[in-house]
């Protein structure tokens, strides 16, 4: 007769890893150390070397990097000889254009006085060196700073 205190179960009663016992020295849990332990995460970070000093800490710490540093790219006025006509404006744009200067990061233009110009031209940039100012203006130039680097 079936009654509620003779029903037999019909789900296998599961097995419980990582006790011990007669089953084998591993019982589920392989050869036991961190990962096998209750709280462990299941996986270590790619960094962890097993509780000895770290790669980082073991290396000696060499150099400075300067926080407030300024990159300048730097164009000559030859350059811009070769590369303008009379009457353009040379500008940061312009002259990424013209692959004078490579993009990436924050940076400022500094024009430099290195050659002759001959043409008249309107410079905008961040920086110029007093010969530049000179050379730009002697031209028949105007020179306008964007921003003071």
């Amino acid at each position: 007769m079936l009654s509620l205190n003779n029903l037999k179960s019909t789900s296998k009663k599961r097995k419980r890893i990582g006790r011990g016992g007669d089953k084998g020295g591993t019982s589920g849990k392989g050869h036991k150390g961190q990962i096998a332990r209750s709280g462990s995460p299941g996986e270590l970070k790619a960094w962890f070397e097993g509780g000895q000093m770290n790669i980082t800490r073991r290396l000696p710490k060499r150099g400075f990097n300067n926080r407030f540093k300024k990159d300048f790219r730097i164009v000559n006025l030859q350059d811009i000889e070769e590369r303008f006509s009379s009457g353009d404006t040379v500008n940061t744009q312009s002259l990424i254009e013209k692959n004078l200067i490579k993009t990436g990061g924050k940076f400022f233009v500094k024009i430099l006085g290195t050659g002759k110009l001959t043409k008249k031209l309107t410079v905008c940039a961040d920086k110029l060196s007093k010969s530049a100012v000179e050379q730009i203006e002697k031209a028949g130039g105007k020179v306008e700073l964007v921003r003071e680097a």
